[in-house]
């Protein structure tokens, strides 16, 4: 069954765009090369904090699991990450994250 994913990042108003140009230029490029399938990308904001939000869409638990454990352990994102947290400081702070499984009742039906 198709399970969707998605991921809250708190981001900061004084670096929030490198945070961007990091997740466009980079981070979406190596994870769709470890088979990630990105629905959406959003920015929210609360009273607390700003946040990007991102949808991903899965075969199946196995096939996330697996894309995960690849992009975590590649070289070139591990690079990317040291070097713009060097140039620019922490770029993201609190992640949620939440496997999203469809009702039977849903419009986006597996």
């Amino acid at each position: 069954m198709t399970i969707h994913q998605i991921r809250i990042y708190e981001i900061f108003e004084h670096n929030k765009q490198f945070f961007h140009d990091r997740f466009r230029d980079h981070a979406a490029r190596i994870m769709k090369r470890h088979g990630f399938d990105l629905v959406g990308m959003w920015e929210a904001q609360t009273p607390e904090r700003t946040e990007f939000v991102y949808l991903l869409r899965w075969p199946n638990i196995a096939a996330k699991e697996t894309a995960w454990s690849a992009f975590m352990n590649d070289g070139e994102w591990a690079e990317i990450k040291r070097a713009t947290s060097a140039a620019h400081g922490r770029l993201v702070g609190a992640i949620e994250d939440r496997d999203l499984s469809p009702t039977e009742y849903s419009p986006v039906l597996a």
